[in-house]
């Protein structure tokens, strides 16, 4: 049985700390890949080589040819992972 690729994403934060910056994204989980390739998708539309609109078109077309770049693992780390509590009561 396949494995579904949905995944959700909750929220995105840039913020400027110290002269560079930091995304946080929040979400449900996340593909191989998939957060490289988010953050240079949004280093390219900062550096006005795409449009804001773009990368609403890109993530729509859900077709990784129309993303950005993958920006490279340097300086990437996993925060933070909460678990749901679930209901296991029969």
């Amino acid at each position: 049985m396949k494995k579904s690729t949905v995944r959700t994403l909750e929220r995105i934060t840039i913020q400027e700390s110290e002269g560079k910056f930091v995304i946080t994204y929040t979400g449900d989980g996340f593909l191989q890949y998939m957060v490289r390739i988010l953050t240079g998708t949004l280093v390219e539309a900062g550096l006005g080589r795409r449009s804001p609109e773009s990368v609403k078109q890109a993530l729509e077309a859900k077709d990784r040819g129309a993303a950005g770049f993958t920006a490279p693992p340097e300086g990437l780390f996993l925060k933070n992972v909460e678990y749901a509590e679930a209901d296991l009561s029969l």
